[in-house]
């Protein structure tokens, strides 16, 4: 194996380490996208149901179903923040995955062209080698 081709060969084997890595960033930052979007959705199901029952309701329970109705709304209002931020999180990784998949997909080209220019090489030098020794073999003529 040529220098060459070993260095083409670290460097794919580098760049899919980082499109590996890039790629469990950008899933982590999408998870934990959903996990805010699901908790805001939770939230605004919870504000739902706090409708009274059918009948006679104590105001107790109506100042009670209000504060928390208030302080649910308060959190799901500020999620949106974390969730926005997520997004931006979220699409910058993605963007360096799809940039570390480009970088890997080059480099395995440069590699596979490497491989093939060593085994032209090779086979030409073998090309060689046997004309070298036909020359060789036959005997010369007197002329």
């Amino acid at each position: 194996m040529s220098a060459a081709l070993k260095q083409r060969a670290r460097i794919a084997r580098v760049r899919r380490l980082q499109h590996n890595m890039a790629a469990s960033s950008a899933a982590e930052a999408a998870g934990q996208l959903r996990h805010l979007e699901v908790s805001r959705e939770r939230l605004a199901r919870m504000r739902g149901e706090l409708n009274p029952a059918q009948g006679t309701t104590s105001g107790a329970w109506l100042s009670a179903a209000s504060e928390l109705a208030t302080r649910l709304d308060a959190a799901r209002l500020g999620l949106s923040g974390s969730i926005e931020a997520a997004r931006k999180v979220a699409a910058a990784r993605e963007q360096a995955r799809l940039q570390a998949r480009k970088s890997q997909e080059s480099a395995e080209k440069l590699e596979q062209a490497a491989a093939r220019a060593a085994a032209e090489a090779t086979e030409n030098r073998m090309k060689n080698r046997t004309l070298r020794g036909r020359r060789a073999a036959r005997p010369e003529r007197d002329g």
